[in-house]
């Protein structure tokens, strides 16, 4: 008997643990994220370009693309009764979760409409959904547009100064876990959280061309 009261305790533990639901009435505050009454929440698989980002269009001129991905969540949210399930907590202390409108998936819809990209750092949900508005040129696929994480990165390293050699270059020559030479440009993915030590054979560029003559290469 003891065993089997054991056994059933146990399979409670491996039961997954039920998912906070916040419902009310939304109130937007840009492209992936709103209010409800005193909770923020974060859309949970998409990240959407920021406020003050603007993107290219076809013809490459700048249009206020996030602005834009406010006013397409704000059609689908604002003032209207959402519901959101709760998926994890940011560091920003938000909650992150999926959230409807009439039962339709609002991350979903962003994405769909070229409003918002999949973050699939976090999450591969979406990916389909991002795959059809590339496909047709919808929202943001409609030009050239740099990717919401990037932008935030690069606003981040323009606030805390320049990020430069003793050389007073900026160019990140970095050398991988597998021994590949591979460079970083400012404001590129990856220059912010490189860390050059020139101990191990890393080094600062002041061009490209230097660093393609070292033996380094662009990184992805």
């Amino acid at each position: 008997m003891v065993r089997l009261l054991v056994c059933a305790f146990l399979a409670c533990l491996s039961l997954p643990a039920v998912a906070d639901t916040v419902t009310g009435r939304a109130r937007v505050s840009d492209g992936d994220s709103l209010r409800i009454g005193g909770d923020r929440i974060r859309l949970f698989g998409i990240d959407a370009p920021e406020l003050d980002q603007d993107c290219a269009d076809a013809a490459g001129r700048d249009w206020a693309c996030g602005a834009w991905a406010r006013g397409r969540l704000a059609l689908l949210a604002e003032g209207r009764r959402v519901v959101c399930t709760v998926q994890d907590r940011d560091a920003y202390d938000r909650l992150v979760a999926i959230c409807t409108a009439d039962g339709a998936d609002i991350g979903r819809a962003m994405v769909a409409q070229g409003a918002a990209v999949a973050y699939t750092r976090y999450s591969t949900r979406y990916v389909a959904d991002q795959r059809a508005a590339a496909r047709d040129g919808l929202g943001l696929w409609g030009g050239g547009f740099e990717r919401p994480e990037d932008h935030r990165r690069a606003g981040e390293a323009a606030r805390a100064g320049p990020d430069t050699g003793p050389n007073g270059c900026a160019i990140k020559g970095n050398i991988s876990g597998s021994g590949r030479k591979l460079y970083h440009l400012p404001g590129g993915r990856g220059h912010a959280d490189t860390r050059i030590d020139t101990d191990r054979g890393e080094r600062w560029f002041c061009t490209e061309a230097e660093a393609r003559a070292a033996g380094w290469r662009p990184a992805r």
